[in-house]
């Protein structure tokens, strides 16, 4: 690369960084990605960039396979509807464990290390929710255990660290006014946040290339994605498992106010950067 095409890439960014100057964005960020170092710091990197050039940046992480290690290790069997996980007060105390003493510090400690600056914001201090209990996201009867959905944001505690250009990093738990703690599906939880936040930008950044018209056919990603378009592939079974909950809560925030919405795949190095500042962006982009 010559320094003239250097100059171009910067050149290509430039409207995009005076765009989104003071901008929210918020990123959530999971699955199988996390459990590569090298592909974790390029990830946080771009983060750190994304402050750097004015962008304020909430990141809100799942647990990655650390969570599903961590279960089997205490042989602890583990179930899913919909794309949320049955959590007993077993799996409860597994997943807070993981979530507030290991992944959520590992990602403090790595976005410092690359010279930013980040702040681990417990769920249960952040998000306000309600149960689940005996409802999926169609209504049918499911035994989901401690399972709630955000129903308030503390966003004060958020705005401090934006404030002070403090990348705030937080984990999907939340307490319930009976006082229980509750395991939130990190998906849910990022739509909720980027609503509460009025966020210009929400990212999920996920274990394939978009949503895809045909899951076995990785190269079939839908570049953008209507409600219409959400009912046919649902209809068709084609949205399932945990890609569910993610457009759920896309579409959910989109109609709150969040100006746009993108899931990418976290696979790919520098994804975030290639979607915010160049012409073409990757992945799959929902609109209204």
């Amino acid at each position: 690369m010559t320094p003239a095409d250097k100059a171009k890439i910067f050149l290509e960014a430039l409207p995009y960084v005076q765009r989104f100057r003071n901008a929210r964005f918020v990123v959530k960020y999971g699955g199988a990605a996390m459990d590569d170092a090298e592909l974790v710091r390029h990830t946080l990197r771009d983060l750190v960039l994304l402050e750097a050039v004015g962008i304020h940046v909430v990141l809100i992480h799942g647990g990655g396979p650390a969570i599903g290690r961590a279960l089997k290790e205490a042989g602890i069997s583990s179930s899913f509807v919909e794309g949320l996980r049955i959590t007993d007060a077993a799996t409860l105390q597994v997943i807070e464990r993981v979530l507030c003493h290991e992944v959520g510090p590992a990602l403090v400690g790595t976005l410092e290390s690359l010279g930013g600056k980040a702040r681990q914001l417990l769920g249960q201090g952040v998000f306000s929710v309600k149960p689940l209990g005996m409802t999926g996201f169609h209504g049918e009867q499911s035994t989901l255990g401690f399972v709630g959905e955000p129903d308030s944001v503390n966003e004060k505690s958020i705005d401090s660290l934006l404030a002070e250009r403090v990348i705030p990093v937080i984990s999907p738990l939340g307490r319930g006014k009976d006082g229980q703690l509750y395991n939130i599906n990190a998906d849910t939880a990022a739509g909720c946040l980027a609503s509460a936040l009025r966020a210009e930008k929400l990212v999920y950044l996920t274990d394939v290339n978009g949503v895809l018209r045909d899951p076995q056919d990785p190269k079939s990603t839908i570049s953008v994605l209507t409600p219409k378009d959400v009912a046919v592939l649902q209809e068709r079974a084609v949205l399932r498992g945990g890609m569910l909950p993610k457009v759920q809560s896309a579409l959910a925030a989109l109609r709150a106010g969040v100006g746009k919405v993108h899931l990418l795949d976290g696979r790919i190095p520098h994804a975030l950067l290639l979607e915010v500042f160049t012409d073409s962006g990757v992945g799959t982009e929902l609109v209204l």
